[in-house]
């Protein structure tokens, strides 16, 4: 018997109202900002991360769906949504457009990584972007949006961390500071940190092994060796965050996980829960990236966050969802002649926007009255031969439990009656 990959899975009709609960919102709060929808491939050139993401980091060393296709192209499927963004920002021109763009997106990612709790190796985001002006007013709006987000939907109990890492003018100097700290400490380090230590020492914070976490704690702070220019954006950062009163509290050892990062870093996570797997939301500013990917020098702040890790925490909360609309009425008929009045009545109901079904099979009355209380309908039409020599319709509240029959002279003013209660 076939079943989903390892690492995917269904998202059945009963989980789809958390889905769409999340997304609208989410758009709802996207438009209020001024950002506009963008949809990009599923899979792009898998030069593309290679490039922006860093060849030393997890995701392109370990993580990455790559595959040929049939012309010899080398492709990757989506394991993050902010370089495809990029990518489309410099394809169709968008420098040209008033700055910042502002756009969001929902996205499917794919990531072969171990499978836990709200992430999977397809996994969805929500994710936004603003390019084209780098002032700390627009981190400040964008980190404003994101917080609203989290706990507009009823997730209580977060905090926002928050970090600056700096720009390639101070960052090297930080660096220096960390291989010399990290350098006399490999005997207790982890295999992958001795990695790291060669490879990208600014990986070396984000490690959560048991036995590199004490050296984390006593690492040198990236804000203790920031430039003029990023003191002063980390500044007026942190002013402008307390203006919108959005809480936030700091995080020296906070650096994400992508190497395309610059400046301001941040993520949401639950307060009584610590490591990344537990992150709901985050992101950062991405100065260089537009220009690393071939576009001119242009500044950008963006965001994620992962829609199955919001909806493990409504869940975890008890927060109640919208549950999804079924059919308001359900039409039931007993005999041949009454099956052909039944699906005339049923396409009219549905041509007057009212959302209608019927037992298609022959089965008995009784049967199809239980099918209409297992789908929770309001209302059950009954044709059979009384009402069709009568040339009426018994309509049965479900809720009360009353019943009348109506006459097909009284059909339309019954369903502006029904649309009236939906």
């Amino acid at each position: 018997m076939y079943k989903a990959p390892r690492g995917t899975s269904d998202i059945l009709p009963q989980e789809q109202p958390y889905f769409s609960y999340i997304e609208q919102k989410a758009i709802d709060l996207c438009r209020l900002y001024g950002y506009l929808p963008i949809e990009t491939p599923v899979f792009e050139d898998a030069g593309l991360f290679k490039r922006s993401v860093g060849e030393e980091t997890d995701i392109v060393d370990k993580e990455m769906y790559i595959f040929k296709d049939k012309g010899g192209s080398e492709l990757a499927l989506r394991p993050e949504g902010t370089a495809p963004v990029c990518r489309a920002y410099i394809q169709h021109g968008m420098h040209n457009l008033p700055q910042p763009v502002k756009l969001y997106y929902t996205a499917s990612l794919f990531r072969y990584e171990r499978p836990q709790a709200g992430r999977f190796r397809q996994h969805h985001q929500f994710g936004a972007e603003a390019i084209g002006d780098g002032d700390p007013a627009v981190d400040a709006e964008l980190i404003d949006m994101v917080w609203k987000l989290i706990t507009g939907l009823g997730i209580g109990d977060v905090v926002l961390y928050m970090n600056s890492i700096g720009c390639p003018e101070c960052r090297p100097g930080y660096l220096d500071q960390l291989e010399k700290y990290y350098g006399g400490q490999t005997d207790v380090m982890c295999a992958d940190c001795k990695t790291r230590l060669v490879k990208n020492p600014l990986r070396l914070l984000d490690c959560k092994n048991n036995s590199c976490t004490p050296l984390v704690d006593q690492a040198p702070k990236s804000t203790e060796y920031l430039c003029a220019g990023c003191a002063d954006h980390y500044g007026s950062l942190k002013r402008y965050l307390e203006l919108l009163k959005v809480p936030y509290t700091e995080n020296a050892m906070l650096v994400r996980g992508l190497d395309y990062y610059t400046k301001t870093v941040f993520e949401i996570q639950p307060i009584e829960e610590k490591g990344a797997q537990v992150t709901i939301a985050g992101g950062g500013r991405f100065d260089g990236l537009i220009e690393m990917l071939g576009g001119k020098p242009t500044p950008a702040i963006g965001f994620a966050a992962g829609i199955e890790r919001i909806m493990l925490n409504l869940k975890k909360q008890g927060v109640p969802v919208p549950e999804a609309a079924g059919p308001v009425v359900f039409v039931a008929y007993a005999g041949s002649q009454a099956k052909d009045r039944a699906l005339v009545i049923t396409s009219a109901l549905r041509e007057y926007g009212i959302a209608a079904v019927q037992s298609l099979s022959d089965r008995s009355l009784k049967a199809q009255m239980r099918q209409a209380a297992g789908m929770k309908v309001t209302y059950t039409m009954i044709v059979g031969e009384e009402e069709i020599k009568s040339n009426t319709i018994t309509v049965k509240n479900m809720l009360l439990g009353s019943q009348q029959a109506v006459s097909f002279a009284d059909f339309s003013s019954m369903l502006s009656t029904i649309r009236g209660g939906m």
